[in-house]
Order: C-alpha cells, then structure tokens, then sequence
C-alpha cells in the first residue's frame, strides 16, 4: 500500500467542510470513533443554526409591521372584553331588558324560565331549552329569569316561585298563563313545559 495516501490517525472537519468535495487525496475523510463524530456533528449543527438565526432575523425585521402590534392587542383587548363576567346587578338588567324585547316582539307566546345558577337540573336544561326555542321561534319567545338576582324579587312574587327550575307561559300581553309544578326530576321538568307549550302553539305548528 502507497504510504503517501494513509490517512491520519487523528482528524476532523469543520462544519462548512461536509459539503465540500475535495479532490485532494491528503484531506482528511477519516470517520473517527463515535466520540469524535459527536463533536463534529456539534460544531455541525451549531454553525448551521447560526446561519439559519441569521437569515430569520433580517427576515422578520424586514416584514416587521407596527400596525400588527396594535391590532393584535386591539384585538386581545376584545376577546377579553367579550369574557368578562358579568356583575349580579349587569346580569339581572340583561335579563330584564330580553323580557322587555320579548314581549315588545308581539309572539303569541313568551315563557320565562325561573333559574338558579347553582341549580344543576337548570344547568341540564339549558341545551334542551335552547333548542325548543330555535325550533319554534316563529311563535315563541324563552327568557331566562336568575331566581336569586333582586331585580326579579317583584315577578318572583308576581308568580309565587318558591322553587327552580320552574317555566312561566305568558300570552302576547305577558298575562301569566300557567307554570310548571315542582320538579321532581328532569324528564318531568321537560314534560310540564311541553304542556306548556302545547296550550299556546298554533295549530299549524302541532307536530
């Protein structure tokens, strides 16, 4: 074997060597132990995403636009708006001012549901009672009453609720109709408002 072509018992490359095909027989291509490997796979990488770094920065500075700033935040500030709890008293004006839409809205029907936020059987219902109101919206108005806000203390008397959930049908000129009974379980909470809803549905609208 010519000795003038043995590889060195010790060698490394740089990092901006790996893509380089030297035609120079006496450059090192030695593949040395795993240890070695590991170092040059180091300086490897770290050389690489100095590059990478480098071209990210003068990239974002270039796209970077101070108008994006404020409208994010503008936009933050909204979202965070929008999940703002209400106060008792903010809560029981909002409720009151859907009563007031709804009667104003001349349906042939309004039901005003009496609740508590710490009821779970009013928690279950509010799905069901949703729907029953998007499927007969064009007859029908549901609003919700919080039983332990103080701004409904007069329609808690008005209507003698002494317990929740309970359903008040009102007719067009919000004269109180019937209620639902005690509840003694969901699906008898669920059947006293269909009866409910039975006594003031169009014919039409009987299905």
């Amino acid at each position: 074997m010519d000795s003038s072509h043995k590889q060195p018992f010790f060698c490394l490359k740089w990092p901006w060597q790996n893509n380089q095909n030297p035609r120079n027989p006496n450059v090192c291509t030695f593949e040395g132990p795993w240890l070695f490997r590991s170092l040059q796979n180091l300086g490897s990488i770290a050389f690489n995403s100095f590059n990478s770094y480098s071209k990210s920065s003068n990239s974002w500075i270039n796209s970077f636009n101070p108008s994006q700033l404020s409208t994010r935040a503008s936009q933050n500030n909204c979202s965070k708006s929008k999940k703002r709890i209400l106060s008792p008293e903010e809560q029981g004006e909002a409720e009151q001012r859907a009563f007031a839409t709804a009667l104003a809205s001349e349906k042939e029907a309004t039901v005003i549901e009496f609740y508590s936020p710490k009821c779970r059987l009013c928690n279950s219902l509010l799905t069901f009672v949703t729907e029953v109101e998007g499927r007969n919206s064009n007859w029908l108005n549901i609003v919700m009453a919080d039983a332990e806000n103080e701004k409904w203390l007069p329609e808690l008397l008005h209507y003698d609720i002494n317990y929740v959930p309970c359903f008040v049908l009102l007719d067009k000129n919000g004269k109180a109709l019937a209620k639902t009974g005690i509840p003694s379980s969901r699906l008898h909470v669920v059947a006293g408002l269909s009866h409910l809803l039975k006594m003031k549905r169009p014919s039409k609208n009987i299905r």
